[in-house]
């Protein structure tokens, strides 16, 4: 794993964007002196809140499923990587380890934090990442935001309820 230019953090907590209103997952490091905010789906941020709260659904939920699969194969996720910023885009890599051999996946920043949060598995930024993100936050307007890390279970059903086909529509 090329990982000596990458620095550990962990998942801080989810927001809201006030204006978008789309949820964001913060990655925060262990001295809590950098943090990396990453614009998410609600799909997405439901996957890290049900996990980080230990809300166990009645039947498995995708990154449960791709969890059981990985662990059914004896595949180890070794450990998961923002690997890239390019056209405000995060790009990330799931590191595996089958055997003697491992393995990197491409993957969205939200499947392979959910998938890190349910292996209790490390995550990683790269440096050259959290730079560029710096530029790109000192670049747009500052804005509070709204907490959502405390979200009870009715609450995101409440919110689940409220959305409609249109919400699920990402812009490409």
């Amino acid at each position: 794993m090329a990982l000596e230019n990458a620095i550990e953090m962990v998942v801080g907590g989810l927001t809201l964007d006030p204006v978008t209103k789309s949820p964001i997952v913060i990655l925060k490091d262990r001295e809590n002196k950098l943090n990396l905010p990453i614009w998410i789906g609600l799909l997405e941020a439901t996957a890290m809140a049900t996990e980080l709260e230990g809300i166990k659904m009645a039947r498995p939920m995708t990154h449960d499923l791709l969890k059981n699969i990985l662990e059914e194969l004896s595949v180890q996720v070794e450990a998961i990587e923002i690997s890239d910023l390019r056209e405000n885009t995060y790009f990330a890599t799931i590191h595996l380890r089958v055997g003697d051999e491992t393995l990197q996946i491409d993957a969205r920043p939200s499947d392979a934090i959910s998938l890190a949060l349910r292996t209790k598995s490390p995550i990683y930024v790269q440096k050259h990442v959290l730079e560029r993100s710096s530029i790109l936050q000192e670049s747009q307007e500052q804005t509070p935001t709204t907490d959502i890390s405390n979200v009870s279970r009715d609450q995101w059903a409440d919110i689940l309820e409220k959305l409609s086909p249109e919400d699920f529509k990402y812009k490409m």
